[in-house]
């Protein structure tokens, strides 16, 4: 046991007011999922904070698994468009006539525009956090790249920037395009830039694909 830590006094929390609460509110409502990006570039130390604050993100264990690649490189990218495309191709063949000519129509990611291009993995063979709170549940190691992924998307979005989530893609071909260890899952494609437009509603609610519904709790 680190009695040390034990015998450190407690820290003071930051107050966070009503005024914060409801910016808070604003930040969430406003966290959308972007397709249409300006070209404009993104600068370099913003995107650095920004992945410093996804690393604020809690993890299982404190295992920190996430691992962020900055994609720059255009032949990547095309790669990664590739791969999109075939993946993209192959999803409509699921749908019928009526719904595939929806689904087609619909503008699914922002490869050829983004300025900013991230690729989030799982290390799944990290040895930090010992195994802490994983013989169970496994899974949690990813969750936690996830978390991260999520903080990044609302620091994004708390400087303007909008991210968007391309999952629509084929894992093994980013891995090899990417050339990272074996042991890394892909846990995210992201597009991040200066979104074109801004809508109150999300873009697939707005084309007409699906409706946003509320949470059920419940109670046992």
């Amino acid at each position: 046991m680190n009695r040390a830590a034990d015998a450190r006094a407690p820290d003071a929390p930051p107050a966070f007011d009503e005024a914060f609460r409801k910016r808070l509110a604003d930040l969430l409502a406003w966290r959308r999922d972007v397709r249409r990006f300006r070209t404009d570039p993104v600068p370099i130390d913003l995107i650095d904070g920004l992945i410093a604050t996804a690393g604020l993100s809690p993890s299982v264990g404190n295992s920190q698994p996430w691992r962020w690649v900055r994609v720059g490189d255009p032949d990547r990218r095309r790669r990664i468009a590739e791969s999109f495309a075939r993946a993209n191709a192959d999803a409509a063949t699921a749908y019928a006539d009526d719904q595939r000519a929806h689904y087609l129509g619909l503008k699914l990611a922002g490869l050829s525009t983004a300025p900013v291009q991230l690729a989030v993995f799982c290390d799944m063979s990290t040895a930090q956090g010992s195994g802490l709170g994983r013989r169970t549940m496994p899974e949690m190691l990813a969750y936690s790249a996830v978390l991260s992924v999520h903080t990044l998307w609302l620091a994004a979005r708390a400087h303007g920037l909008g991210v968007g989530w391309v999952s629509i893609i084929e894992p093994e071909a980013v891995n090899a395009a990417l050339d990272v260890p074996a042991a890394w899952r892909l846990i995210a494609y992201l597009c991040v830039g200066w979104p074109e437009e801004e809508h109150a509603d999300p873009e697939l609610e707005r084309a007409g694909w699906q409706a946003r519904t509320p949470i059920t709790l419940i109670e046992r």
